[in-house]
């Protein structure tokens, strides 16, 4: 028995099987054909009608449009060898094939035709048996075909495909073996799951001066979060050449997954697995544009997937990624992921995750990547060109012009995360409303982009008027504040008024002694109001109505003020003075109805419930027991959203998740 089994790179899967020597040989072949066939036959027809069914609609219409044809019949096939099968010599490792199909065996063999030049090269044979197999295989011979007159570009970036070994050579007729490189290393996925991967995929990329100038960044070892960040650079801007390649050519690749992707030792270059599966944008019309965008579209999501498992290792395990696919299948914005992901992982934020503290880096530029990868509306996904210039996979040698949208997001993501480490100092609190001064005066506050953004589930993250939750004073009742959310809903009919609903969830403390796992009551306190959306005028005069804000606010407005009109933001504002005012939407507040719910035994003490209220009001900003005391809205996007009350402190919330997630 020979221990070893097929390097992970030449077929990536997670199934190996360990056969003896004699069934290796040749002339043992269609044994082994045989005994594959019949295990696999039966968990193929499961996983094909798995597979569509776990599809989401969209999802099912791109995936059906990678049909090809089936055969090779009449088709010119000089630009790759043909091989027979005594030209190798055959080493006894085996394996099943890519991601454990059937109808698919894989062989490592040297070329020992003396008069080939490839004469004792290490290739891969992989038989194919199945009609559908076979049809991946003459696919991948037809896409060279397509990309031969770039082959440097082909070699560097995808799986180098030989030739073949067609089924009359073959002792078993009805097979068709694919003969393609051998790159000697693991698939992604494989690299991910070791436990040193980061030192050894360092040794193997070989870091050096090109590689530096591949990604801008000069830095070399560090702390592991520069380390990985580089290496995930290097590895995202080649895989983003590589597809992009394939789709300057009118391919789709339709299968980029971690399983699919290869690190080559030799060339240090990203390689994408055999393209059996890729399809023409332009095969029945040419002029069908809507194809090509949802096919490049698919293949972007794909790459927002592959993103994400880099970085995040906790997604490598199948039922987290499972609950991550749901949360966006559920239709939830990408843009809300940061805040989706603390939660799954039961964090308050990203300090100790490397994962997480990448995506951070640059003022939370990974997440804004995240969310063009895995945008909701494949039209709105970025392309490859695009993503390669985005500031997360450039270095800090190189300078990147970034949109008003990345700067708008960088503001809203350094807010946060001051919110989350920071106590809250005065010099912080100044800090924060600085920041939100910022972004009200970049933001686009018409009418129409709070309807469409303004309906979802918001959660309180921070206001400029009040601390949230407990301070150094002693409180009467011990009350722990947690999840305050505001939820917004627009009915079905025209222009109707919004239904605003605050909820606050808290826990009473009862007893002197205070418990260490906080277990107590739960209480939850509701307020509902309804309001209308009107246009509005947000003045930036000193008058009487602006001497009653308080301090932190206008040092706030004058710092912001200073800072836009400074050399490094006049281009962003394109505006030569600073305006007397700014639009914003007006929030015109109808009825009222409070509503508290409290478990027992203080359901049932009036004068307990009294206590309770009285120190939640205490707690949490006047504004989210009082509705009406929200006057107006400054700035939303599709992740954050600031509100300003009638005294004019500003309340900063993020787009949480649906309650089912």
């Amino acid at each position: 028995m020979h221990s070893s089994t097929l390097t992970n790179s030449v077929e990536l899967t997670r199934y190996h099987i360990n056969l003896p020597t004699s069934l290796i040989k040749p002339s043992c072949l269609p044994r082994m054909k045989t005994k594959f066939d019949s295990f696999w036959k039966e968990r193929s027809q499961i996983r094909c009608s798995l597979s569509r069914e776990a599809l989401s609609p969209l999802e099912f219409e791109e995936d059906a449009s990678v049909s090809t044809s089936d055969n090779l019949d009449g088709e010119d096939i000089s630009h790759v060898m043909k091989f027979k099968l005594s030209d190798f010599k055959i080493s006894d490792r085996v394996s099943i094939g890519l991601g454990g199909r059937g109808g698919e065996a894989v062989f490592e063999a040297i070329i020992n035709d003396s008069d080939s030049p490839l004469h004792n090269t290490k290739v891969v044979l992989r038989r194919l048996t199945s009609t559908q197999a076979q049809r991946r295989g003459k696919r991948a011979i037809q896409v060279l075909k397509k990309l031969a007159r770039r082959k440097l570009m082909y070699h560097s970036y995808s799986m180098q495909v030989h030739g073949y070994v067609c089924s009359q050579t073959m002792e078993d007729e009805g097979s068709f073996t694919l003969v393609h490189g051998y790159h000697d290393s693991f698939s992604l996925r494989h690299w991910l799951r070791q436990t040193d991967w980061l030192p050894t995929l360092e040794a193997t990329l070989a870091l050096d001066e090109e590689s530096v100038r591949r990604v801008g960044d000069d830095r070399v070892g560090g702390p592991a979060v520069s380390r990985q960040l580089r290496v995930i650079r290097i590895l995202m801007r080649d895989l983003l050449i590589g597809v992009n390649y394939l789709h300057s050519h009118g391919l789709a690749h339709t299968e980029l997954r971690l399983e699919n992707v290869h690190i080559s030792p030799v060339d240090r270059h990203i390689k994408v697995g055999i393209l059996g599966n890729a399809a023409d944008f332009f095969e029945d019309d040419p002029s069908n544009i809507n194809r090509q965008q949802m096919m490049i579209a698919f293949d972007m999501r794909c790459l927002g997937f592959i993103m994400i498992k880099m970085v995040l290792s906790e997604l490598m395990d199948p039922v987290v990624f499972t609950k991550f696919k749901a949360f966006l299948n559920k239709g939830n914005d990408p843009s809300c992921l940061r805040e989706f992901l603390l939660r799954t992982f039961n964090r308050n934020s990203s300090h100790g995750n490397v994962g997480l503290q990448m995506l951070d880096r640059n003022w939370g530029a990974g997440w804004h990547l995240l969310s063009l990868l895995l945008a909701i509306k494949p039209l709105d996904r970025i392309r490859c060109l695009d993503a390669l210039r985005h500031p997360f996979l450039c270095g800090p040698r190189w300078r990147v012009n970034s949109s008003m949208d990345i700067i708008r997001w960088s503001l809203g993501s350094t807010a946060v995360r001051i919110t989350e480490e920071y106590i809250y100092g005065h010099q912080q609190r100044i800090r924060i409303a600085h920041f939100l001064e910022l972004m009200e005066m970049l933001s686009p506050s018409k009418a129409k982009n709070w309807l469409r953004l303004l309906p979802g589930r918001w959660r309180l993250v921070y206001c400029t008027g009040r601390h949230i939750g407990l301070t150094t004073r002693e409180p009467p009742t011990r009350v722990l504040i947690g999840d305050v959310h505001l939820t917004i809903t627009q009915p079905s009919k025209p222009k109707p008024p919004f239904s605003f609903t605050s909820d606050v969830n808290f826990r009473i403390l009862v007893g002197k002694d205070w418990p260490h796992n906080k277990i107590g009551i739960d209480g939850k306190l509701v307020v509902n109001s309804t309001f209308k959306l009107t246009s509005g005028k947000r003045l930036y005069i000193k008058d009487e109505t602006t001497q009653n804000l308080p301090g932190n606010a206008t040092n706030a407005q004058e710092s912001a003020i200073k800072t836009l009109y400074g050399k490094k933001w006049r281009k962003a504002l394109h505006q030569r003075e600073v305006p007397s005012s700014l639009p914003v939407v007006k929030l015109v507040s109808g009825d009222i109805d409070v509503g508290l719910v409290l478990n027992e035994p203080l359901s049932k003490d009036i004068e307990a419930a009294q206590s309770v209220i009285h120190e939640v009001r205490v707690q949490i900003p006047p504004e989210m027991f009082d509705l009406s005391k929200i006057v107006c809205g400054t700035y939303i996007d599709s992740r954050m959203m600031v509100l300003r009350s009638v005294n004019g402190s500003a309340l900063l919330f993020t787009r949480a998740c649906s309650v089912e997630c």
